[in-house]
């Protein structure tokens, strides 16, 4: 099953479809995670197609309170503060739009159907920033060069 769990207020847990049409997708891994989740694949979660990729102790799927739990104690053991495991999904994104991706690309990558639900987990950081200023810089820099003029035409033509 493609697919998630949701646990309801009542403790209820219903399996569900993916959202849209959008989350039936396949998404190409980074070869230097590729050995980690393929560990964690054999370890961890159940085989199959099918197979749950988290599963408990007790071959159960986590509780939301256990799986965070679990969570925060892996963090703390990294050394890691203030990381949600939604947060895993953000930088993600923020990594892939750091590739020139296109708006369809992190889109498909990510399952959205709209532009907008792609454009939230996108997030500016410095260094991104600092790429960005440096790549303008390069433009102003060749321009001189060119001899372009203060309106930015290049000098002793009709341009």
């Amino acid at each position: 099953m493609r697919g998630a769990v949701s646990e309801l207020t009542s403790g209820q847990r219903v399996y569900k479809a993916p959202k849209s049409a959008a989350g039936k997708r396949l998404v190409a891994v980074p070869a230097s995670v590729l050995p980690l989740l393929i560990t964690h694949m054999k370890v961890f979660a159940e085989s199959g197609a099918d197979g749950r990729v988290f599963v408990g102790a007790k071959k159960a799927t986590p509780r939301r309170n256990h799986f965070n739990r679990l969570w925060h104690k892996a963090c703390a053991d990294a050394g890691v503060k203030g990381l949600r495991f939604h947060d895993l999904r953000h930088t993600g994104n923020t990594l892939v739009s750091r590739t020139n991706a296109s708006t369809k690309e992190l889109m498909a990558r990510l399952g959205h159907s709209t532009a907008r639900a792609a454009l939230i987990y996108q997030h500016a950081n410095y260094d991104r920033e600092r790429e960005i200023a440096d790549a303008v810089d390069e433009m102003i820099v060749k321009a001189f060069k060119r001899g372009a003029g203060r309106n930015g035409h290049v000098a002793g033509t009709d341009d």
